[in-house]
């Protein structure tokens, strides 16, 4: 008689389950950044990941829209360790230019230790355009309170701007930072890959060289931009 196999440990059980959804996620995040959100399906982010089972991302996470928000949640971690030191080195601080270095520079720095090549940024990128999926992210951006405290700060410091000039102005920075991000994650991905995109050009008509840039630079690059968004005159 052939023995009867004990069932796994729970410690063991614990282990596999954990893995394979850090399997899911991973590949969810790497498909939904190269082809969007509505053009992966459950059955290809369980393939990609190994899963024999097509139910593996229902089984795991529910909805896609689940899936997603456990993305956002692996990264927002570290995001958060980020920001807090920088918190406590700006309270009080009356310059503009300390609050956005609070809000870029935790998202920047975080893209950086993912090395190369990663995929939240894009991943990022093509979550808001998405409606309802943008919903999410803002729903658990506004649970962070230490990008609230960064918000507020950002707001005290920008000066009597409108209302409504204050909207637009966030909705040009948030696209400014969402974009840019993404365009340096895939820009060193191509980099990295030793591919170049013929097609592109800079603004000023000069052909790409084939240096992506480091994230260190698009950090100073986006405080400076932003800071002159939020500085800049209101002539309505």
């Amino acid at each position: 008689m052939t023995p009867a196999t004990a069932p796994p440990a729970p410690g063991a059980r614990n282990t596999r389950t954990a893995a394979t959804r850090a399997a899911i996620t991973a590949a969810a995040e790497r498909l939904f950044a190269e082809r969007g959100v509505s053009a992966v399906s459950n059955r290809q982010v369980g393939e990609a990941a190994g899963q024999a089972n097509n139910t593996a991302v229902a089984y795991h996470f529910g909805t896609k829209t689940d899936l997603i928000r456990a993305i956002i949640r692996n990264h927002a971690q570290d995001i958060e360790a980020r920001r807090a030191p920088m918190l406590e080195s700006v309270r009080g601080s009356a310059d503009i230019r300390d609050w956005i270095r609070c809000l870029v520079l935790p998202s920047t720095e975080h893209f950086a230790a993912l090395g190369t090549p990663s995929w939240y940024a894009r991943f990022n990128a093509q979550v808001m355009t998405d409606p309802a999926l943008r919903a999410l992210i803002y729903e658990d951006a506004l649970a962070s309170a230490s990008l609230q405290e960064t918000l507020q700060g950002l707001r005290a410091t920008a000066g009597a701007i409108p209302p409504r000039i204050r909207r637009t102005r966030a909705d040009m920075a948030r696209q400014l930072l969402v974009h840019m991000c993404s365009e340096r994650e895939r820009d060193l991905a191509l980099t990295a890959a030793g591919t170049a995109d013929p097609g592109q050009q800079h603004w000023a008509g000069a052909p790409v060289d084939g240096d992506a840039g480091t994230w260190a630079e698009l950090s100073a690059d986006l405080v400076d931009a932003l800071t002159g968004l939020w500085t800049a005159p209101v002539t309505r």
